[in-house]
């Protein structure tokens, strides 16, 4: 299990796996496994919960005109592997995807989407370890949303990897669209409006 301080992995060299995962506590906290480490992050602040509800209002009211998939929130796990396992705080599954993927208690394959909104003691791991995993898994597009600058940092899959970065901003009023549901608009300005 992780140490003293809730935002660091487990002791080095314990590789954990998803049988080690289902035995956590249900103690409110976001655990994760990346590379069979154990993640485990507080519960988010208000700030990060009202992006949440916008980005899930946003993006799911699509879906229901429009439905050709099904977004799911935090806590949801997301098993990539035996030793990757995750809780984003949205995901998008295409209707073709749901049916290999989605099971009774969870994801257990890729989704197209991921979205995790960052805090300061989450912002390095979203960045890098779990920028990392999504890419080498085959998340189609991965969105960073960082609450302290109202930005939001898009990956978007090109062949095996992810392509640079394009970061879009509430301040220059951009708006986020993205070929997996055409036709939505996302108003960043919207977004981090909380």
């Amino acid at each position: 299990m992780a140490g003293s301080d809730p935002m660091t992995p487990s002791s080095p060299g314990v590789k954990l796996t998803y049988d080690d995962f289902v035995q956590f506590p249900d103690d409110g906290l976001r655990h994760e496994l990346i590379d069979g480490e154990h993640y485990v992050t507080p519960s988010p602040n208000t700030r990060h919960q009202a992006i949440s509800l916008q980005l899930t209002l946003l993006i799911g009211n699509w879906l229901d005109r429009n439905p050709i998939g099904r977004l799911f929130y935090a806590p949801f796990d997301v098993v990539f592997s035996k030793f990757d396992v995750v809780e984003p705080d949205l995901l998008y599954l295409s209707n073709e995807r749901v049916s290999d993927a989605l099971t009774p208690l969870h994801v257990h394959g890729v989704p197209e989407l991921v979205i995790e909104i960052g805090s300061p003691g989450t912002r390095k791991r979203d960045e890098t370890i779990k920028r990392r995993l999504y890419e080498r898994a085959g998340v189609e597009e991965y969105w960073v949303v960082d609450p302290e600058i109202d930005t939001i940092r898009v990956y978007r899959r090109e062949a095996k990897t992810f392509a640079r970065v394009v970061e879009l901003s509430s301040e220059a009023r951009d708006v986020l669209t993205t070929s997996l549901l055409p036709g939505l608009e996302i108003p960043l300005p919207r977004v981090f409006r909380t």
